[in-house]
């Protein structure tokens, strides 16, 4: 689609409001222009639409509209939720009355950094809808975080002006399909511009939505690369938890979490912090499910995908999606927002794997070019030993055999540190196979439950999860 038709169609969809006659409510944008509402000016017959539209660019004047923030931090959700209480509150308190009974009213609001001058960090925002959807309803809010991506400033206001039009648009229209609203908040703009890594929809309407899923649709529609969940299923910013922390990370399918994945956390944990330098109480352990592990063709089993993040939660772990495949990848993504350490949990089964040149095709430099961006500065793999039914000697870093033109390659890794085999496991653990556990879950056999934490074992038998079954 050219420039002019992406103009053409967000200006459709603002003429399309604005020729509403029920629709009405106030924009207000702090941060990056007045481009929403600029968008709604242009499409013509904005009147029928925008009773106000305002920024509050000076923080006294902004305190004196919505109050102190005691953080100080005016790109924030407490931020976004005060102005949209302010505004949709004025307007229907002052309009109602001589509105036309058939109104619907809605506030529009954003607070965010765009880039500029002297605005050299992240460029990002809150950005937010309150609505009536029905008439006199109870209004409902969809609240989301938003990366810009382009490298100016003017660019950046023009994707939040899209994004605008297409967030009131959708909500309008779609409110009972809330991932049609989020497959359409980047209708006419171009992949890469703008980056959404959290979403919130609450009130009439939206009650029975799981806000999980809906941000899990939003790495399954390409609007981020990650998603995550706090130790209580609470939705978080990814920017906010990683800012300035040393993160720890396990992957997995987890189908299910057993004793197994705890162990190697456990022993991970230990060599972790005894690198120098570590804060513990700025450490963060994650747990990290790719789309991959959770797709069949290109469907998710939601109910499945809930299962996982319930029983990671109940061991305590923040939990993680996303759509890297690659470490290397991964790596990079935690680097947006810490220079601190960065630990990898891996299984024997997942080293061969990286050093796996195959792994690596259709990256131009192959495995060195991996290698070299896994490995730039405190990055280290922690390596969980295995048994195989062929060896007696436990495979772990120091016996495992990559192929042989590489095995100096991966000597030159292991000597400088960057692989940790993983000391003090529990032996005891490494017979349990995690097929194994979920075929013997499918068929309603009771020997996997020894391989599994309690709690997890009486949430797959008590919620029937992973395909459980009873004996008969």
């Amino acid at each position: 689609m050219s420039e002019r038709e992406n103009t053409h169609n967000t200006l459709h969809k603002a003429l399309e409001i604005n020729l509403d006659n029920c629709k009405y409510g106030t924009i207000v944008e702090i941060g990056a222009g007045q481009e929403v509402a600029r968008n709604f000016f242009r499409a013509g017959g904005a009147a029928g639409t925008v009773a106000k539209t305002m920024s509050a660019y000076d923080m006294q004047v902004s305190d004196d509209i919505y109050g102190e923030e005691e953080t100080k931090r005016y790109v924030s959700r407490n931020r976004l939720v005060k102005m949209l209480d302010k505004e949709y509150t004025a307007v229907t308190e002052l309009l109602t009355p001589s509105r036309p009974k058939n109104t619907t009213f809605f506030s529009y609001a954003a607070t965010v950094t765009a880039k500029s001058y002297l605005q050299k960090r992240e460029c990002h925002g809150w950005v937010g809808i309150r609505l009536q959807l029905y008439r006199e309803a109870a209004p409902s809010d969809i609240i989301l975080h938003v990366r810009m991506l382009d490298n100016d400033g003017g660019a950046q206001q023009e994707a939040l002006g899209v994004l605008g039009v297409n967030l009131i648009h959708s909500a309008f229209n779609f409110f009972t399909k809330p991932k049609k609203i989020i497959e359409a908040l980047t209708d006419a703009l171009e992949p890469g511009r703008l980056e959404i890594d959290m979403i919130h929809f609450s009130g009439p309407y939206f009650e029975e939505i799981e806000n999980r899923l809906m941000n899990l649709h939003l790495v399954h529609s390409n609007l981020t690369h990650a998603i995550m969940f706090g130790p209580k299923g609470e939705v978080k910013i990814p920017s906010e938890l990683l800012y300035k922390k040393n993160v720890l990370v396990i992957r997995g399918s987890f189908t299910p979490l057993t004793k197994v994945h705890l162990d190697m956390t456990t022993c991970a944990q230990k060599h972790f912090s005894q690198i120098d330098s570590i804060d513990g109480d700025k450490t963060l352990v994650l747990a990290e499910l790719t789309m991959a592990s959770l797709t069949v063709g290109d469907n998710i089993d939601d109910a499945d995908f809930l299962a996982r993040v319930d029983m990671l939660n109940t061991q305590g772990y923040t939990v993680m999606i996303s759509n890297y495949l690659r470490y290397f990848r991964l790596r990079a993504y935690f680097r947006r927002y810490t220079k601190l350490q960065i630990g990898m949990i891996l299984g024997i089964s997942n080293l061969e794997l990286i050093f796996d040149e195959e792994y690596y095709e259709g990256l131009e430099g192959g495995i060195l070019e991996a290698f070299a961006k896994l490995f730039p500065d405190n990055t280290r793999l922690y390596i969980y030993p295995t048994k195989k039914a062929d060896q007696k000697e436990l495979v772990t870093v120091q016996n495992f055999q990559p192929a042989e033109h590489i095995k100096y390659l991966y000597k030159h890794l292991l000597e400088n540190g960057y692989l940790v085999g993983l000391e003090n496991v529990d032996e005891s653990l490494l017979d349990i196979n995690l097929a194994e556990v979920l075929l013997g879950i499918k068929k309603g056999s009771d020997e996997w439950e020894t391989s599994v934490p309690e709690a997890i074992t009486e949430m797959i038998v008590n919620k029937k999860l992973l395909g459980y079954k009873t004996l008969g």
